[in-house]
């Protein structure tokens, strides 16, 4: 399934009726249409599609329930359930541009090994939609989601390089990389020790892109391309999804491709720690004492929690460089799911005004996020009786708050910081996409920084 937003007018396209939930007698359809949908039992539930035939049979249009309010989103489905051929919306659209990128998620297949798009569906750009601002949106998401789709031996530490600069490529962006042992001798001395033990070197990947005055904007992402777990390693079940644990990264390329595509006039800095979290001779441990970029000493309790060994490394470097925003995205923490399940990312940030944005944002574009406290008692669970910090807690409590709480330590200048704990995953299938791979918080985001840096 391909969809295609065509700005310009089609000589003929069928006609997509929305129809709210138990208000069928008034969406203005003919008797034949309204004599078939009642027929058939539609009455405008939620995600429903009902093809609407003439009296031979041939197609004239379809409907489309829309439940409650489901929120346009939901349109996403149409993707799927309506016939190959070409569309419109029959009436005006209160979220024009939301409808029209819930479509264009909807279609989307990933094709790397061999599975088919299908059928090609063929949309006019509903009136209200800038189609510019569609497909930078849609772009971005489609990244992110080829990039958590593909599987290590496709996506370790080496492509992943390769995926920024080809980014970078695109854009006219700069890239730097340090790179196995360079890594101490540059002082990223965590994000070496969760990498050395994997045949693919670990690696900090530095992208920069736009005016050198422009305000600062970095992002920083998670690129654990596999989690074995360490030594303390997984169950074969807890590996299986370890693919997507570089999904951190991929969502902060996504938000990337968006601003850049925009032409914002901002400094945009990409940091992306990327290992595999690998076991051989030389793993680090548990009961290991690192010392970070910071300098701050870090008791490994365990070896699972790896993400925010790397993230701290690059949040320190991010911190130095004094951005107005700093942003950083992280598959992290099991307990964020338990706490909101996989479809709510929490964020975790001590600035008010970026809090009440997000939250803004987050309602405006459909792209679902939840504030979580910084609770600083907390930060005392976090104590080891021979490092300053340890890297897990001794007990089992509000897991993702405490790993907030971890990063927030190497975070000290930047004006405006949030930390994003995603699932980067739809469990199963969705209005707007199918289960797999998945871009969450970075539509917000981008409405964030366009709004402030326009």
């Amino acid at each position: 399934m391909t969809v295609e937003l065509i700005e310009r007018e089609l000589k003929t396209t069928l006609p997509v009726h929305l129809v709210a939930k138990d208000r069928l007698d008034t969406a203005g359809l003919a008797s034949s249409s309204l004599a078939w949908a009642k027929a058939n039992g539609f009455s405008g539930q939620a995600g429903r599609t009902l093809i609407l035939p003439d009296e031979s049979g041939a197609l004239t249009g379809a409907l489309f329930g829309t439940g409650d309010g489901e929120g346009a989103l939901a349109i996403g489905a149409l993707a799927r359930a309506l016939p190959e051929g070409d569309w419109h919306f029959a009436s005006t659209l209160a979220e024009p541009e939301i409808a029209a990128i819930a479509l264009a998620l909807g279609g989307y297949v990933f094709t790397r090994y061999g599975k088919k798009p299908g059928k090609t569906l063929r949309f006019s750009l509903p009136p209200g939609a800038e189609g510019a601002y569609v497909r930078r949106i849609v772009d971005g998401v489609f990244l992110t989601r080829d990039l958590v789709n593909t599987p290590t031996s496709d996506m370790g530490p080496d492509e992943l390089e390769n995926a920024v600069r080809a980014l970078a490529g695109t854009y006219d962006a700069e890239v730097s990389v340090t790179k196995g042992d360079d890594l101490l001798k540059k002082n990223f001395p965590m994000i070496h020790a969760v990498g050395r033990a994997s045949v693919g070197a670990p690696r900090l990947i530095d992208l920069i892109w736009g005016p050198k005055n422009g305000p600062k904007v970095t992002l920083v992402g998670k690129g654990v391309c596999f989690d074995t777990g360490g030594l303390d390693i997984k169950p074969s079940s807890g590996m299986l999804l370890m693919k997507k644990d570089m999904g951190g990264a991929a969502n902060v390329l996504g938000l990337a491709s968006m601003i850049m595509a925009a032409g914002l006039k901002v400094r945009l800095r990409v940091l992306i720690p990327a290992v595999e979290n690998s076991i051989a001779g030389n793993a680090f441990r548990p009961g290991d004492v690192l010392v970070s970029r910071k300098g701050i000493t870090v008791e490994i309790g365990n070896t699972d929690a790896e993400g925010r060994l790397v993230l701290a490394d690059a949040l320190a470097l991010a911190d130095d460089d004094e951005p107005q925003l700093l942003i950083d995205m992280a598959t992290l923490t099991g307990a964020a799911r338990v706490a909101l399940g996989p479809d709510l990312p929490p964020f975790y940030t001590g600035d008010e005004a970026l809090a009440s944005d997000l939250a803004a944002a987050s309602v405006a574009v459909e792209d679902p996020l939840w504030r979580m406290p910084l609770w600083k008692p907390y930060a005392a669970k976090l104590s080891s009786k021979i490092a300053d910090i340890n890297n897990v807690t001794s007990d089992s409590f509000a897991g993702s708050i405490t790993a907030a709480l971890f990063l927030k330590r190497f975070v000290e200048k930047t004006a405006a910081w949030a930390h994003f704990d995603i699932f980067a995953w739809n469990p199963s299938d969705r209005p707007y996409g199918l289960a797999g791979g998945e871009a969450q918080g970075i539509r917000a985001l981008e409405r964030v920084i366009s709004k402030r840096y326009a």
